[in-house]
């Protein structure tokens, strides 16, 4: 029964770590996009918001598709978001840390993106799959 749960689990870790790749994707696309226009701080709000639908999507019909929130698809992407902005909050933090400190990173802020990712991943994974995504489906 553990050892189950435990496949389990690091297979839907392996499944999250794919959508977090699609979300940094997302993310450093929109980022690059519009940091002309909006600076590197003000984009990387826009591109958060991005890769939050975008890894939504994909955990709702990949990761978590055994488990239901028990929420409408709206109420359920809301919830979702004020999760991730947890982990984003750490993530947003440790990018704008760095890209502050270390002129390398503001010039590439790509690497900022990746070590936020890192940072907030695992917080986001927690909150997904024990407070959002936490009923089995029969």
């Amino acid at each position: 029964m553990l050892k189950g749960k435990i496949a389990g689990f690091s297979a839907q870790f392996v499944l999250f770590g794919v959508a977090g790749v699609v979300g940094f994707l997302v993310d450093t696309t929109v980022l690059y996009l519009l940091k002309g226009l909006m600076g590197v701080y003000g984009a990387r709000v826009i591109s958060f918001l991005f890769a939050a639908f975008a890894t939504w999507l994909f955990n709702r019909a990949i990761t978590f598709r055994d488990q239901k929130s028990g929420h409408s698809t709206i109420r359920e992407f809301g919830i979702y978001l004020a999760l991730m902005t947890i982990g984003g909050s750490v993530n947003y933090g440790i990018y704008a840390l760095l890209i502050s400190r270390h002129e390398i990173i503001a010039q590439n802020p790509v690497i900022g993106v990746a070590a936020g990712s890192i940072a907030g991943m695992l917080i986001n994974l927690l909150t997904s799959r024990f407070l959002l995504f936490r009923f089995r489906q029969s």
